[in-house]
């Protein structure tokens, strides 16, 4: 059993396009060790966004919370906003860029649980 917050979160992974990724739940022993799926809290700033990737083995869903979006999954492009959910299949290359003056902020859930070897980035 786990019960965190997102402000419990000392130190979020950030990437080197400045998003900043809250895993509260998940594989590793402190953070649960969850095998069927992984939670976090997602923040981009403005004029940011996450690197190109996909995951050959997960199913990720986003659910929009605060900001404005542009996802892209496969070449398609789509506007997202608070409300919205998105179904990532493996292995659907896919990104999401903040376009609004205020932080994108978005619920990330993986399945099964993330793991960094589950991640392929397209930028390297």
């Amino acid at each position: 059993m786990r019960i965190t917050r997102k402000e419990q979160i000392e130190k979020p992974f950030t990437t080197p396009t400045g998003e900043r990724v809250y895993e509260m739940i998940g594989h590793p022993q402190n953070l649960g060790g969850s095998t069927g799926h992984s939670f976090g809290y997602v923040v981009i700033p403005p004029n940011s966004s996450s690197r190109l990737h996909y995951h050959p083995n997960a199913e990720e869903t986003y659910y929009i919370m605060k900001g404005k979006g542009r996802m892209t999954i496969d070449n398609a492009e789509y506007n997202v906003q608070p409300g919205d959910a998105i179904l990532i299949s493996p292995p659907e290359k896919h990104q999401i860029f903040c376009v609004g003056k205020d932080d994108l902020e978005f619920i990330v859930v993986c399945a099964p649980a993330w793991e960094a070897s589950n991640s392929v980035y397209l930028d390297e």
